[in-house]
């Protein structure tokens, strides 16, 4: 089940209480205070993790708690501290606080980690507040409580690469031919709810992560359609590749649905508009996507590739052309 927003409950621990404690000894007289200070509680850790791509596993877990630190003892022995609770979640996951709406951290790599909840601090002892006039104190901490917070979870893909285009342009079936992804496939809009991510292998030493947004249609950037949902997505690829298909099935015109496309990520955020990208015709075995590649590149002054992904035409020059940008944008930043 995927899932990309979620609201969860996080209680740390409390401290343990100090100890009021007296050195009991025989042949000791006055062997003074030895109350040891109580042990911190848990805290509740947000932590990232690479092996994960959805928030579906914390569906049935909204309450997350901490132990609790134990109490001080006499002889001095301070007591355990709580063991620290932690929330996996997938690389790009930004994490919020319910109630006021701030950000916490966003969690962009793995191994990112936040503290959702800090547990509370372990009173102190009586052998804590000893002083040279008073030397057999009464005096001992309880534990601090441990902190109380809503969080709200969102994840936003993280990719190298983001397949973009309108419904049943071959996203699915792209990536399912470039990386081992298994996307559901059928031959009717929509067949994509939620993005997939597929790795890219090109030789032996480089490889990128491929992402299926979900289609996009007009209005998408005003929340129509789940616009926002899928377009959330978008923000955190670093190159975008545009499927335009030939033969709509809802009889459209194909370049109108490219600028389309473009206006929607312009409206949803205008840095979009400028991210590079790789303009593709797919379904390139049927008689109208030669045609239809020539008119897209004089429309937007851009190569276009064609690729088939039924035959496999072209889809080893789109990785190249994929990897050829990637590696001139880390030349430029």
């Amino acid at each position: 089940m995927f899932v990309d927003k979620i609201t969860l409950i996080c209680k740390a621990g409390e401290g343990g209480r100090g100890c009021l404690s007296f050195r009991r000894e025989a042949h000791v007289p006055r062997g003074g205070p030895d109350g040891g200070d109580g042990g911190d509680g848990g805290s509740i850790i947000v932590v990232a993790n690479e092996h994960l791509n959805s928030l579906g596993h914390l569906a049935g877990h909204i309450h997350w708690n901490a132990e609790r630190g134990r109490h001080g003892e006499g002889d001095l022995c301070r007591g355990k501290s709580g063991v620290d609770s932690f929330i996996e979640v997938p690389p790009g996951t930004i994490i919020r606080d319910a109630e006021h709406g701030h950000i916490l951290k966003d969690l962009s790599e793995p191994g990112d980690q936040v503290v959702a909840a800090r547990g509370g601090r372990g009173g102190r002892g009586n052998k804590r507040f000893a002083t040279a006039t008073n030397r057999a104190p009464k005096e001992f901490e309880m534990g601090q409580p441990g902190e109380e917070r809503r969080i709200a979870l969102e994840l936003k893909v993280i990719a190298d690469v983001g397949l973009i285009g309108k419904p049943n342009a071959g996203k699915s079936t792209l990536l399912s031919r470039l990386s081992r992804a298994t996307p559901e496939i059928a031959n009717y809009p929509f067949t994509t709810k939620h993005p997939n991510l597929g790795v890219v292998q090109i030789g032996w030493d480089h490889d990128f992560v491929l992402a299926d947004i979900p289609g996009l249609i007009e209005g998408a950037h005003a929340g129509v359609g789940l616009g926002h949902e899928f377009l959330k997505h978008v923000e955190r690829t670093r190159v975008l590749v545009h499927l335009v298909e030939p033969s709509p099935m809802d009889q459209t015109d194909p370049i109108d649905n490219y600028f389309l496309i473009r206006e929607e990520l312009r409206q949803y955020d205008m840095e979009l508009d400028g991210r590079p990208e790789v303009l593709v015709v797919t379904k390139s075995e049927l008689t109208d996507a030669d045609a239809t590649a020539e008119l897209l590149e004089e429309a937007t002054k851009k190569p276009v590739h064609r690729i088939s992904s039924a035959t496999g035409a072209g889809l080893e020059d789109l990785k190249k052309a994929i990897m050829k940008t990637l590696q001139e944008l880390d030349e430029s930043t």
